[in-house]
């Protein structure tokens, strides 16, 4: 008889989410060298938990990773119903370079780690973020707000290009997020 899996426990689904929201943060200030044990104190919780959760730094950053892009696609999803597709994209590709902050601080990491099954998730939620870029991009263009002729994977290519263009320093946030204005500005359809 094979024994039946528990469902998690609520408390030990906050932590998870506890220590989720904490990497990101130490990750986004300290980069991948960021120890776990600032990422345990700064969700309040001990390493020995952080473990249970994370049984390597890897899984650590691809867990937070993974959430990061999950939560750009629900707000792709909800912004989907805005009144103006324009806007509604650009608050995306606002949201994005959030992400990308949180990224700068996992890539020299999540580089070295790449396993054939970290690979393939890396390669579908990047599929999935692709395809909700796609469809706020498309209502914008179905208004005849946008030029027609932009991809998303052209959309995707210039934001990072405007966000990896320069290391990071105080304030590189703002004037991407300057930048990509003046870009989407620039894709309307007068």
């Amino acid at each position: 008889m094979q024994e039946e899996r528990r469902k998690p426990r609520s408390d030990g689904l906050r932590n998870r989410e506890r220590l989720i929201d904490a990497a990101k943060t130490v990750l986004a200030q300290g980069g991948p060298g960021s120890s776990l044990e600032a990422v345990a104190r700064h969700a309040e919780v001990g390493i020995g938990t952080l473990y249970r959760h994370f049984p390597t730094r890897e899984a650590l950053f691809q867990a937070v990773y993974r959430h990061e892009v999950e939560q750009l696609i629900r707000l792709a999803d909800d912004l989907r119903d805005a009144p103006d597709g324009v806007e509604a994209f650009r608050d995306w590709m606002h949201a994005n370079v959030a992400l990308v902050a949180t990224k700068r601080g996992l890539l020299g990491a999540l580089s070295v780690v790449l396993t054939d099954e970290s690979k393939a998730m890396y390669t579908e939620v990047s599929a999935r973020l692709t395809q909700a870029v796609e469809a706020l991009l498309r209502r914008a263009v179905d208004e005849g707000a946008l030029r027609p002729d932009i991809t998303a994977d052209d959309l995707l290519r210039t934001m990072y290009a405007l966000c990896y263009a320069r290391q990071p320093e105080p304030g590189w946030e703002a004037q991407v997020l300057r930048l990509l204005d003046i870009f989407i500005d620039g894709l309307r359809l007068r």
